[in-house]
């Protein structure tokens, strides 16, 4: 469907603001279909279909579901970013603070458990083809994580992190398989943070 461009703009910002819009609905569409159904209920011609937009294009934007999936996951973690930047993660400490960012993660996490299990799913896949939006997604929780860090003076905060980062995806993995509930995922990660930093 295209749109008339706004006066002033040129026909490329208006091809660009229709390229986000179509993505944005193709990773829309995504999320809807693993709410569904989980990972399985998510085939590329299936988002095609929904979004109402040729297989091609879907694959000229990504090139796998693992890749359409862990843009979702990125763009679920930029939105955590402006949340939190509004509202600031609370505590004295930087234990405290990255603990109440990663609580509030897995809040939003668990609102929608199958989403969130395609998206796990997704996570831990192979595919070189989903390098670039697990790098995206690194990127995003290592700059939330930073941030609730607050500049105070921290050994090997790069380790820290990445340990983090592991921890979260461990307990993602067995809140996913049913091994812990979303309260002891939480009090898990809150334990990591504190035994990291403080």
């Amino acid at each position: 469907m295209s749109t008339l461009p706004l006066p002033g703009s040129t026909p490329q910002t208006a091809r660009a603001a229709e390229t986000a819009a179509r993505r944005r609905r193709l990773l829309e569409v995504a999320v809807e279909l693993a709410n569904e159904g989980g990972y399985d209920a998510v085939q590329m011609r299936d988002v095609a279909a929904r979004a109402q937009v040729a297989l091609g294009t879907l694959y000229r934007h990504y090139t796998s579901k693992d890749e359409l999936l862990l843009a979702a996951l990125a763009d679920q973690a930029g939105a955590l970013r402006t949340r939190l930047a509004q509202r600031p993660p609370r505590g004295d400490q930087p234990g405290d603070r990255v603990a109440d960012v990663l609580r509030r993660a897995t809040r939003a996490l668990t609102r929608d458990p199958a989403v969130t299990a395609a998206m796990v799913t997704a996570l831990s896949s192979s595919g070189s083809e989903a390098a670039t939006s697990k790098a995206a997604v690194n990127d995003i929780l290592r700059t939330i994580i930073v941030s609730a860090v607050d500049d105070a003076q921290v050994p090997d905060l790069d380790g820290i992190v990445r340990v983090l980062g592991y921890v979260w995806i461990a307990t993602l993995n067995a809140w996913v398989g049913g091994m812990i509930d979303a309260e002891d995922m939480a009090a898990d990660l809150s334990s990591a943070a504190h035994l990291l930093l403080d």
